[in-house]
């Protein structure tokens, strides 16, 4: 392979998860802004939210295994079910502590998921991060803790929704990392997403015990709606494993768990016109200000692995020689 092309693979493998991190930022913030509807406008219960989710994982999914082929080795169920498990699952623990506590607690400890997610990373997948980038993500971590702090009554006591939101968070932490481990291993984006969504279907009739049957009385326009918005998170849950298959998990978890919240913030100022409040402003700042300092890293990285390829391919090609032997 040429120098060019070296240079060309190198660049696209250090830097082909921001689009993918893009697309995840824009469905996960528009279906921020309009998540809340079915509830506020019709009562429908989280988990009827939970069940419509599950099912439209489906459409996602259908589009990924187009042209793929979903791999039946034990490997990839090992790790497909355990991101699907731990993210649905996490979703089901979350319904059930917010039964149980304020949400202005139970965010802000959830919020810290993608610093385990990070901590994995680096301890056990040996991602290497620069001073540089450790700052992005310090500051990608407090803006996500930002946006989930609420005014609230602080004599509120401690109860086992705490515990709940504890192993919710890990729970979603160690999901991030095993998308990113699970490509690795060389488990395609399809399959890892295609048992995302087997597991998500697999804990429906959990969701159905916890409302104590199905619920009847809603309109139409209920779970519609529901289905409408949720799309926009099943999709951007692919997206998510797309970007972990091709970028670091300590860079990709903390830019768009930081970043989806300010589109959220900007659509909801735009349509609903809520400002946003004190700690809401700084998390704006911090998401933009880290995660364009990961980005900048990220691309520097790739700048220096493709002058480091290029002097090799230069050193390691043989000597050109020029015969100036006179003809006779």
């Amino acid at each position: 392979m040429s120098s060019n092309g070296n240079m060309a693979l190198l660049r696209r493998g250090t830097t082909s998860w921001i689009p993918y991190a893009a697309l995840l930022v824009l469905f996960w913030g528009v279906w921020g802004a309009f998540s809340s509807q079915p509830t506020v406008r019709y009562g429908y219960p989280d988990e009827m939210i939970y069940i419509v989710w599950a099912f439209t994982m489906l459409i996602p999914a259908y589009f990924s295994m187009r042209g793929r082929t979903f791999d039946r080795s034990g490997v990839a169920m090992r790790y497909g079910l355990l991101i699907g498990l731990t993210g649905a699952g996490g979703q089901l623990l979350l319904f059930k502590a917010l039964t149980m506590g304020p949400a202005y607690i139970i965010f802000p400890i959830i919020a810290l998921s993608p610093a385990i997610t990070v901590l994995m990373a680096v301890l056990i997948l040996r991602e290497r991060i620069n001073r540089l980038t450790a700052l992005g993500i310090a500051m990608a971590l407090v803006a996500i803790v930002a946006f989930s702090i609420s005014s609230g009554d602080s004599e509120v006591a401690a109860g086992p929704y705490i515990l709940l939101a504890v192993l919710i968070c890990i729970a979603w932490g160690v999901q991030a990392y095993f998308m990113r481990k699970a490509a690795t291993v060389g488990v395609n984006d399809a399959t890892t997403f295609a048992w995302m969504t087997i597991s998500g279907l697999a804990l429906v009739p959990v969701a159905i015990l916890m409302m104590g049957g199905l619920p009847g009385g809603y309109p139409w326009q209920a779970p519609a709606l529901t289905a409408a918005t949720q799309v926009l998170n099943a999709a951007g849950a692919l997206f998510l494993v797309m970007a972990l298959s091709r970028g670091k998990a300590s860079i990709v978890a903390p830019v768009t768990n930081a970043l989806a919240p300010v589109l959220t913030i900007i659509l909801s100022l735009l349509i609903y016109q809520t400002l946003p409040s004190a700690f809401q402003t700084l998390g704006i700042v911090l998401a933009l200000a880290g995660s364009t300092v990961m980005v900048y890293a990220d691309e520097k990285r790739g700048e220096e692995l493709t002058t480091g390829a290029v002097t090799n391919d230069v050193a390691a090609s043989p000597a050109r020689t020029v015969d100036v032997t006179p003809e006779a």
